[in-house]
């Protein structure tokens, strides 16, 4: 059977190297900790506890990087999320310093694991912030300014209007920040070239294995179809596809869907004119545009959060009016693949990492809010410290943010989030 058969049908399905799959759990096992979910928060969980010496178990109900992990837009960008200096009131100065600081180290994070691990999956360096408008290019020096005083090691520049053509062949921007220290890869096979490693160094990695249910105590038992795992400690790294597993935590996270396509082979000449620099590229609306060419010359473009719990019909018709607005040149260009998924948002926008009260050897992390692929690498770590060491200075800081949970439960939370984000996006277009 296939990769691309067993995942969503995706350009990155079609592409990734080769995965053999690992077997479905069958038996009754024990370890010092066992993992639920094969994505990137879980899998560099267990290779950051299995670097440590623990013995682990990974539990993942469909396959290694299935969910968001496998299916993004491959933008790997500094930053935790949205502006943390407004949580100063709950970690103090040092603790938004921390958390300024954690969003670059995270990318460095994941270039240092690729590079330890040889992982083989197309990274590229560079990609530029998008101004939608002067104001927004305006608070581009600020944030070039916050850098510089952080120590950035890497080269950043802003590129005014007149100038956007070295970075990208559109007329929709008043200009842009480019960043050398962020860039763009192949996620589905960065998260599997993670488990491979994990896997190398001990890790017990079953798939097509969902969890039916938890039962807690000074050890933790996990039962599945056709076995359980008893544990020590637990990490629940399931996002947006935690369901009912656990409630205390499947509240706080509203599932969004967000959608990809990939276009036809481009020819290098057009492929270089879109993109000169081949950046990973995103705008400053609050329904984002990003996008990037692949290492086979496709544009790579996606976006559109959806809050309604409503996916389009046809991916493909409602994204190509967005990748026409950018780019009117590729009026007829054809869309290959067409894909969706859902990421998990926060109230806050901030991800939600600590362990629960009520069960201190359950560890998680989730509510990403679009900014996983860096900061999943950057929890693991700490969640790692936490259970290996018994103490994390930084997972302290990141659950000191309260996790709130959305109002009226899952009836209610995708209505109310979609009314809000409806309103921003009229403050938007009416200034």
């Amino acid at each position: 059977m296939s990769l691309e058969s067993q995942h969503t049908a995706s350009y990155y399905a079609a592409t990734a190297r080769s995965s053999a799959p690992y077997p479905a759990l069958q038996e009754q096992l024990s370890a010092d900790v066992c993992v639920v979910g094969g994505g990137l928060t879980g899998v560099n969980t267990a290779l950051e506890l299995a670097e440590r010496g623990l013995s682990v178990i990974l539990l993942e109900a469909r396959r290694i990087g299935w969910g968001a992990s496998g299916r993004n837009g491959g933008q790997l960008i500094r930053g935790i999320g949205h502006d943390v200096s407004g949580f100063a009131r709950y970690v103090g100065q040092d603790g938004v310093r921390y958390l300024q600081q954690a969003g670059i180290d995270s990318v460095e994070l994941v270039r240092q694991r690729i590079a330890h691990y040889a992982i083989d999956c197309d990274l590229r360096w560079g990609f530029c912030e998008l101004a939608n408008t002067p104001a927004q290019f305006a608070a581009f020096k600020d944030e070039q300014a916050q850098l510089a005083e952080l120590g950035y090691r890497h080269a950043t520049r802003l590129v005014d209007a007149a100038h956007i053509g070295e970075v990208v062949a559109s007329e929709q921007y008043a200009g842009g920040l480019i960043d050398m220290g962020s860039g763009h890869l192949h996620p589905l096979d960065l998260v599997q070239g993670e488990a491979r490693a994990a896997a190398k160094l001990g890790v017990r990695i079953f798939e097509q294995s969902p969890v039916l249910r938890i039962e807690h105590g000074p050890s933790v038992t996990l039962h599945c179809a056709h076995g359980k795992v008893r544990a020590q400690s637990l990490v629940l790294g399931c996002n947006a596809h935690l369901d009912e597993l656990e409630p205390r935590l499947s509240g706080k996270v509203l599932p969004a869907g967000s959608y990809v396509v990939a276009t036809e082979r481009l020819p290098e000449q057009v492929a270089q004119a879109l993109i000169p620099q081949n950046m990973a590229l995103c705008d400053q609306k609050v329904g984002l545009d990003y996008y990037r060419l692949t290492a086979d010359n496709r544009l790579l473009f996606g976006g559109a959060c959806h809050y309604s719990g409503r996916d389009p019909k046809d991916i493909a018709a409602y994204m190509l009016p967005k990748v026409r607005k950018v780019f009117p040149q590729l009026a007829d260009v054809r869309i290959d693949y067409q894909w969706g998924g859902m990421i998990g948002i926060t109230a806050n926008r901030f991800p939600q990492v600590g362990r629960l009260s009520q069960y201190p050897n359950v560890y998680y992390a989730q509510g990403y809010s679009g900014h996983g692929l860096n900061v999943t690498h950057w929890t693991a770590k700490l969640l790692a410290e936490g259970i290996a060491v018994g103490h994390s200075q930084g997972l302290d800081v990141f659950s000191a943010v309260p996790h709130l949970t959305f109002p009226g439960g899952k009836a209610l939370r995708s209505p109310l989030l979609a009314a809000g984000m409806l309103w921003h996006r009229l403050r938007e277009v009416l200034g």
